[in-house]
């Protein structure tokens, strides 16, 4: 019914069953999208629930490495994997494929603590027969509490054998903003934000290189690195994990463990209680390889190319130049089981 106020302006009564309506039919076109969206989500499978050795995921689009690499980790026709952080991001698996024969992925995440880390190998092991494994070690290995997850958000569920009730727990806005972009893909409208083997250049283009700029990040992370040590006796409970992990590679798999080469002024200095413990860390890890038959490499040291800061753009990620010597150097470290001449790396243990 209508009526009209003073001012001259009309509204309308509506009745209760009218709301009741309104309502009901608001409701039902929501459930109607909510499940269109979820039937979407599920189609494109943009976190690769349905990925497994014989069906490779889909386009990698999500920025997030934690949500993006499970689906690589269960799916492809990879053998052999690089686990680490940032620092082992740039070891492209196709010159470690030539080097070492086998079908690399390269899983290291940004800022990856030694639980996600090994939350990822647990799930690549699980789902695969391995040739090779390659830990790209950093000094959260050594901490005495390192903590078990970053700012980054980690999503439990995607890590789980089967991922139960995965496709409920996967819808999300940013699912479906991620399965938008993997149709897009799919149809060759746009390009994935990874390579399926999980490899992504995330440095600057080497055309942009300032040394000045990268002088002065490699001071600052420098004084960062300085305050960050335990004590050199405290306990390395994160290796013990690392020991029994390794325990499942099988036998015959080639196992590389490698401390990554940051720059020196990032390291701790001889001598110094952060030197200590990086030498108790080291001397710890060599012990583990040797009780699994691996490989152990170390380039966490001052050698003629961590004292170069025209070798790195801040005080622990080097440039793609130097990720291919790490190659080399892992490759001939495996086959002559000697300290490098040039003084590039050591072989702290070798089957």
């Amino acid at each position: 019914m209508a009526s009209e106020t003073q001012a001259g302006f009309r509204y309308v009564e509506t009745s209760p069953a009218a709301w009741a309506g309104f309502a009901r039919l608001f409701l039902i076109g929501a459930a109607v999208v909510g499940v269109a969206a979820l039937l979407g989500i599920a189609l494109l499978d943009p976190y690769g629930l349905r990925a497994a050795p014989g069906h490779p995921p889909g386009p990698i689009m999500d920025t997030n490495q934690r949500l993006s690499y499970p689906q690589i980790a269960r799916g492809g026709a990879f053998d052999a994997a690089v686990f680490g952080t940032s620092t082992a991001r740039l070891l492209d698996p196709a010159a470690l494929d030539a080097a070492f024969d086998a079908r690399f992925a390269n899983l290291a995440m940004n800022a990856a603590t030694p639980d996600e880390q090994i939350r990822l190998a647990e799930l690549f092991l699980a789902h695969r027969p391995v040739k090779a494994v390659l830990f790209g070690l950093d000094t959260t290995w050594c901490a005495a509490d390192p903590p078990a997850r970053t700012a980054n958000a980690f999503p439990d569920w995607l890590y789980e054998t089967g991922t139960p009730w995965g496709v409920l727990h996967q819808f999300s806005l940013r699912a479906l903003t991620t399965a938008t972009q993997a149709g897009l893909a799919r149809l060759g409208l746009t390009r994935p934000r990874i390579r399926p083997d999980g490899y992504a250049v995330f440095t600057p283009p080497e055309a942009l290189y300032d040394a000045a700029r990268a002088r002065a990040h490699i001071q600052a992370g420098a004084l960062d690195s300085a305050a960050s040590f335990d004590r050199p006796d405290a306990p390395m409970p994160a290796l013990a994990r690392l020991d029994a992990l390794l325990g499942r590679v099988p036998q015959n798999a080639l196992k590389l463990l490698a401390f990554m080469p940051v720059h020196a002024a990032a390291q701790g200095a001889p001598g110094t209680p952060a030197g200590r413990r990086e030498q108790a860390c080291k001397a710890r890890v060599s012990a583990i390889g040797a009780g699994h038959g691996a490989v152990v490499v170390d380039f966490r040291f001052a050698s003629p190319v961590t004292t170069q800061d025209a070798n790195y753009w801040d005080a622990l990620h080097y440039r793609l130049p130097v990720a291919a010597r790490i190659v080399a150097g892992l490759r001939e470290a495996v086959s002559a089981g000697a300290d490098d001449p040039a003084g590039f790396y050591r072989v702290l243990a070798h089957p």
